[in-house]
């Protein structure tokens, strides 16, 4: 068995350094700042993609996205937290013999030192994420670049993720998807982008990670 995980929200919680390094871009833009719980829905898309939306049009993104990592670069990333019970999970799931991915849209390299600083890169076989060029911050086209390295069956791999885009990504490639309440997506979002279930605690996903996913009822079940 396969897994891929998300890094933001389902492994760390990143509030506070990816608002802060958004209302850091907007500030310098000389942009209205909304406060910190008015940008959460920025955690999970590709970052054009999210400053696309909320400059409304493509002419500032790019400044806003060097903005952006000129500061999350050197203090933002930082600004995390692994959620309780990611380190025994993997540890669990390691030992089980699961192969563990990481699958972020988040540039690779800042997806690197976060692991790395949290001492969470020891139980990934590999960290894929976007570059800089935004190759591969799109889900759908990391999965398949995934895909395209590792040679592994799709039917036997799962990706587990707290937004939309983890479950298109994942359906786009064939791969089942369990979608994780304790981050930044709704249930609702989850549902309706067709994960196969809901789980709520790190504790309970070892059942559904093991689980036949292609068997499963179409109805997501809550775990």
């Amino acid at each position: 068995m396969i897994a891929l995980f998300d890094l933001d929200g389902t492994l760390t919680n990143p509030k506070t350094g990816i608002t802060r390094s958004v209302q850091y871009a907007l500030e310098r833009l000389g942009r209205p700042v909304p406060d910190a719980d008015e940008l959460t829905w920025m955690i999970g898309p590709p970052l054009i993609a999210g400053f696309t939306e909320l400059l409304g049009g493509a002419d500032e993104v790019q400044e806003a996205v060097r903005l952006y990592r000129e500061r999350y670069s050197d203090v933002g990333l930082y600004e995390n937290e692994v959620y309780a019970g990611i380190p025994v999970l993997l540890q669990d799931l390691q030992e089980k013999d699961v192969r563990l991915y990481v699958a972020t849209s988040k540039l690779q390299a800042f997806a690197r030192r976060i692991l790395d600083h949290f001492e969470l890169s020891r139980f990934f076989i590999e960290i894929y994420g976007s570059d800089l060029d935004n190759r591969n911050a799109d889900k759908r086209d990391l999965i398949r670049h995934i895909l395209e390295r590792e040679r592994f069956d799709p039917m036997d791999a799962v990706m587990i993720g707290d937004r939309k885009h983890d479950a298109i990504g994942a359906k786009a490639n064939g791969l089942a998807s369990i979608g994780v309440t304790w981050g930044y997506g709704s249930r609702q979002e989850l549902l309706d982008a067709g994960v196969t279930c809901l789980v709520d605690a790190p504790q309970d996903l070892v059942e559904p990670i093991f689980m036949r996913m292609g068997t499963m009822p179409r109805q997501a079940a809550t775990l």
